[in-house]
């Protein structure tokens, strides 16, 4: 049981307490701008082009 349990570094709880410093405002726009990026390369595709030289 031991060997599951797992911790946080120091610097995973410096993140966890900046984030609980920001607004709800703050955190709606983050959610936001990841939510649209999520979309884009959702909608996304990789076309390969072979080079053609001249």
């Amino acid at each position: 049981m031991e060997k599951n349990k797992q911790t946080l570094s120091e610097a995973e709880i410096e993140l966890l307490k900046e984030a609980l410093k920001r607004s709800y405002k703050e955190r709606f726009e983050m959610a936001t701008r990841l939510y649209k990026i999520q979309q884009t390369m959702k909608k996304a595709s990789i076309v390969h082009k072979p080079f053609i030289s001249k």
